[in-house]
């Protein structure tokens, strides 16, 4: 069975992952290679009814292992009706945020059991791992100027220190899983930056 190419994004809100998503996929189109962008929550008819329920501010009452639960079942939906298949086809499959954005935000930022969730991950994901995760990296200062007057969601309105902890979690899981997770400086030019990535993606391609 042929098997496509897993790439995830991580990293916390304003980091710029919706610009190196999209030029990753100039890339691939450019060079005709087969892909599928998904995103977190969402990427299915429930998945994105899941996520309305999550990022609505109104809802600033939700207890945390509530928002991990709906997480995990917009997750599981996502791998199992989409991400597989496309990747027993021997697509490159493009997710914004996967599994280790509940380790960064429901563990580390909300205080969750790591262990749990782990657990929880495991079976969101049918054992499923990215082939390679970028962390794209920023500055609470850099967040705070990139984000500005915009409109915020439930999560992105959480106070400083909550973004303080999930930066130092992502930065704590790359160490602790440093094949697979790969940390960028968010603040440099998105040229450099999409080129960094464009070179990591081809040596996952040739392996």
């Amino acid at each position: 069975m042929k098997k496509g190419i897993f790439i995830t994004f991580e990293g916390i809100d304003g980091s710029g992952k919706t610009t190196q998503i999209n030029a990753l996929i100039d890339r691939l189109q450019a060079a005709g290679i087969s892909y599928l962008l998904l995103r977190e929550p969402g990427g299915t008819e429930i998945g994105e009814k899941i996520r309305d329920i999550l990022l609505d501010k109104n809802h600033h009452r939700m207890c945390a292992i509530t928002e991990l639960l709906l997480y995990s079942a917009s997750r599981y939906q996502l791998t199992e009706s989409r991400i597989i298949p496309a990747l027993e086809a021997g697509a490159v499959v493009i997710c914004d945020r996967f599994y280790d954005s509940t380790t960064a935000y429901q563990g580390y930022g909300r205080g969750i059991d790591l262990d749990f969730i782990r657990q929880l991950n495991t079976v969101a994901t049918k054992s499923l791992a990215p082939d390679k995760t970028f962390i794209l990296d920023i500055t609470l200062d850099e967040r705070h100027r990139r984000l500005g007057r915009k409109s915020l969601d439930r999560l992105e309105k959480e106070a400083l220190d909550f973004h303080q902890r999930v930066r130092a979690g992502f930065l704590k899981m790359a160490k602790d899983e440093s094949q697979r997770l790969v940390v960028l400086n968010g603040n440099q030019n998105p040229d450099k930056l999409s080129n960094q990535i464009w070179e990591h993606f081809k040596l996952i391609k040739e392996t």
